[in-house]
């Protein structure tokens, strides 16, 4: 009897400090646990706690690392997309049309509608002329560039300037994109006058785009309006800006050209 009722009181003192044990370690956690086993005695339980807790948190770390593995794996970096920059005038900002009429914005539903990795930037700048745009393109050239598209020229042309002038702003403007991007696609985008300031005039502005376009060895888109320019029912009141029928014409004349070097590039036949 006498050995039964010792036992009866160490396994109650034995379930007293289990349970001490447990309502110390919800409440506090446990260091606190720990240290409250320590100063009652219990190496032993203090022992078990810290090697449960160690099981614990290397578990925890390896579920972290799993799910850092996982969040790796399924969302792979997508490559930034190639640039191709148009540099231009008027015509290239889309004057008196709505962005989304633009021959730029046309362009780029096209490259996405054929999953080619690029993306249109529209630097144009209305009544830029060749002098002004020397001046504006080390600001333009500050993003990346992988297609330089020149369209500048028409509002010298139009207003008379020496075409000597035009011609030397136009070459400091490839310069500095070949200066800058050395491996950059450069395309040159020619323009028609009206024989308004004579023939000779007219006939040297003609020249002008494919003997640079020849000297730089760049690709030449040889009239952008064509089919447009002159015809009424194209273009704008003014009678020199497409209208948005007009900007499907000045689109499809650029991807004649813009279509091989897109496709060349992103290795397509």
């Amino acid at each position: 009897m006498k050995s039964n009722l010792q036992h009866f009181k160490i396994s109650g003192i034995a379930y007293l400090n289990q349970r001490s044990l447990f309502i110390v370690y919800l409440t506090f956690g446990y260091r606190i646990l720990i240290n409250y086993i320590l100063k009652t005695s219990n190496l032993v339980w203090a022992i078990v706690v810290m090697l449960l807790s160690s099981c614990g948190n290397k578990t925890a770390s390896n579920a972290n690392a799993a799910n850092r593995t996982d969040s790796i794996t399924n969302h792979p970096a997508t490559k930034p997309l190639k640039q191709i920059v148009f540099f231009g005038n008027s015509i290239t900002a889309g004057y008196g049309l709505d962005p989304s009429e633009a021959f730029t914005t046309l362009l780029q539903q096209r490259i996405d509608s054929l999953g080619l990795p690029y993306k249109v930037v529209n630097a144009g700048l209305s009544g830029e002329t060749s002098a002004g745009g020397a001046s504006r393109i080390d600001w333009v050239l500050r993003q990346p560039v992988d297609v330089f598209v020149l369209e500048l020229g028409g509002n010298d042309g139009l207003r008379g300037i020496s075409l000597q002038e035009t011609s030397k702003n136009l070459q400091a403007i490839i310069d500095k994109v070949k200066q800058k991007y050395p491996v950059a696609t450069l395309v040159l985008a020619g323009m028609e006058i009206p024989p308004n300031l004579g023939i000779r005039y007219t006939k040297e502005f003609h020249n002008l785009f494919p003997q640079l376009a020849k000297k730089n060895n760049t690709c030449l888109i040889p009239f952008l309006l064509e089919g447009v320019g002159g015809v009424d029912s194209l273009n704008q009141r003014d009678g020199i800006h497409p209208n948005a029928e007009g900007e499907k014409i000045v689109a499809g004349n650029a991807w004649k050209v813009l279509k091989g070097i897109c496709k060349q590039s992103n290795g397509r036949p």
